[in-house]
């Protein structure tokens, strides 16, 4: 019989993403703690909460495939999160303005015997000079405010950038799908 699989999150990016893998899954909200660590750099602060989401939510399903993902962005050393207000976001992506913006989207798999497989995919967001009738216009046609820096590569985000380098698109979403279809059981229950 297959194994179970669990996704420990509620966001709906990351659900939509692994149901292009797999057809039958439980989404399970962990309730960690996401504030980092003194003097933890983003990638690892990522890291930490992929694992430790994961980690929380497995003891309530034995003998289950777990997958836990965080995603932070990092602009000149520092993390980057959600933007949820208006003014925020506005603030927030005109600092971009011409700057690079790193994307550090963790992922841990936890297998029913506890080892846990991790990975962290780095997407790099070069933005073109923005000026506010841009911002708005982005902010208008994407509303990013459950994102985390405001920024939903997927809809408008071509306003906004001269490039997006990654080695996989899904990853800027929330979930790296090429890591994850290498790792996961082929026939999840």
């Amino acid at each position: 019989m297959p194994a179970k699989l669990v996704l420990a999150t509620q966001s709906p990016y990351k659900r939509q993403l692994l149901e292009r893998l797999v057809r039958s899954f439980v989404a399970d909200p962990s309730g960690i703690d996401e504030s980092a660590l003194r003097d933890e750099a983003p990638r690892d602060q990522a890291a930490r909460l992929a694992e430790s989401k994961a980690r929380e939510v497995a003891p309530r399903h034995a003998g289950a495939w777990v997958i836990g993902a965080d995603q932070l962005a990092e602009f000149e050393g520092r993390a980057v999160g959600k933007q949820p207000s208006v003014n925020q976001a506005r603030a927030t992506l005109l600092s971009f303005s011409g700057r690079r913006l790193d994307f550090h989207t963790a992922v841990c798999v936890l297998t029913p015997q506890g080892e846990a497989l991790k990975h962290v995919d780095l997407t790099v967001a070069r933005f073109r000079p923005l000026d506010s009738e841009r911002v708005e216009r982005y902010l208008e046609l994407d509303q990013p405010y459950d994102c985390t820096a405001a920024f939903r590569a997927e809809g408008a985000a071509p306003l906004l950038l001269n490039a997006l380098e990654t080695t996989d698109p899904t990853a800027i979403i929330g979930l790296p799908l090429l890591w994850l279809a290498s790792v996961l059981p082929l026939h999840p229950q």
